[in-house]
């Protein structure tokens, strides 16, 4: 055995008979350089120094090169990164108490070495590699299981939050059981105000929607998305938003076609928020990257909701149009314009840019081909219904 092997040995044996005031002296260094670990939460006082313990003797007996099972240095270090990656204490802060460790070991051994003689204090240089090493070795099996637990948590509440999120959609949020489990989960209150958002997965695009999560954060909106099938749902919390400013962020950062409820203010209420969001999104024609609030859609979705009343409506007030031929088109663009203006002549004519009496003449032609008399209100509801069930014809 050379000299710096049994005076490894001899300092490793000399430090562990003792140990008491060195794992005292390291917990109070550590505990100085962080709050976290002065805090006492998560990790006690107790805790730390019992690990500080387990670790100090597996680093004495590596750098002393005692007798042991080597596996058991790697299997300690596995473990610690394990237990505080499951406490939340930040990788940082675990490898900075460390490095503190590795300090007042080092101290340690030096006040140790001071008294002997000079042959063995030159070898004081190649024993704080070793010691370096040793405290680098054990860092760095730490850290790799610390990022491995991390990655496992985070899919696991992932997970979690994924299956609780369904639980909400699907409607079983009337247990306060769920609720509460799904509210913690996601990190929301059970009680504010909420919208489901449905967007629909473009089958000719093989890419899934851009998440608008990012965006509608730096707005103040939470959100929580999850892909559905051919869809993707989302939850947002509106707080003191308005659902109109959610529609205007959709519409400039989300591109596909997307139906957005009404605002509800209980988690429970989510599942009707997705049977609403699905009626707000059938008024849209695929293929368009329109957003559809279902409050300005809702002769639309009551439409969708019932197609052989469409049929009928188109049939009952527009089939005299529709087979006119090719006058047709021009009647519909000008009944359309001529109803949205407040049946206007005047204003219908500045829209189309056409003459007012163009106007009358071609509202008079529908009149004639339906049978219906334009002065008649229920003949503009029915053509105003009937064009609406238009748009919503396959």
């Amino acid at each position: 055995m050379n000299d710096e092997s049994a005076l490894r040995r001899e300092l490793a044996l000399t430090l562990l008979t003792d140990l008491d005031p060195l794992i005292a002296d390291l917990a109070a260094d550590i505990c100085a350089h962080s709050t976290r670990y002065a805090s006492g939460r998560p990790v006690s006082r107790e805790d730390l120094e019992r690990t500080l313990r387990g670790n100090m003797e597996l680093a004495l007996g590596e750098f002393g090169r005692l007798p042991g099972d080597r596996c058991r240095f790697e299997a300690v270090a596995a473990d610690n990164g394990r237990l505080r990656a499951e406490q939340g204490m930040p990788l940082a802060t675990v490898l900075k108490a460390y490095r503190r460790g590795g300090r007042v070991l080092w101290q340690a051994m030096a006040d140790w070495m001071r008294d002997r003689p000079p042959s063995q204090q030159r070898l004081m240089g190649d024993m704080a590699g070793a010691v370096w090493e040793t405290i680098d070795r054990f860092s760095s099996e730490m850290a790799d299981s610390y990022r491995l637990r991390t990655l496992e948590l985070e899919h696991r509440d992932a997970s979690r939050r994924g299956a609780l999120f369904e639980a909400l959609l699907d409607g079983r949020a009337g247990d306060p059981a769920v609720a509460a489990a799904a509210a913690s989960a996601l990190g929301v209150p059970r009680h504010d105000r909420y919208v489901v958002v449905l967007v629909a997965q473009d089958a000719r695009d093989p890419a899934s929607p851009p998440d608008p999560g990012p965006a509608l954060e730096t707005a103040g909106m939470w959100s929580f998305w999850r892909s559905r099938g051919e869809t993707v749902a989302g939850l947002v919390r509106l707080g003191a938003h308005e659902p109109a400013v959610l529609v205007d962020m959709l519409r400039a950062h989300l591109g596909y076609r997307a139906g957005v409820s009404p605002a509800f203010t209980e988690l429970a209420l989510a599942d009707q928020g997705l049977r609403l969001a699905r009626l707000a999104l059938d008024t849209l024609a695929p293929g368009h990257g329109e957003v559809a609030e279902l409050d300005e859609r809702l002769v639309h979705a009551a439409l969708g909701t019932e197609p052989e009343i469409a049929e009928r409506l188109v049939a009952r007030y527009l089939d005299g149009v529709l087979s006119s031929g090719v006058e047709g088109p021009a009647l519909l663009t000008t009944l359309r314009v001529w109803l949205d203006s407040g049946c206007s002549a005047s204003r219908t004519a500045t829209r189309l840019f056409c003459h007012r009496n163009t106007v009358l003449n071609r509202i008079s032609r529908v009149a004639e081909l339906t049978g219906w008399p334009a002065e008649s209100g229920e003949a503009r509801l029915g053509w105003a219904l009937a064009l609406r069930a238009l748009e919503l014809a396959p």
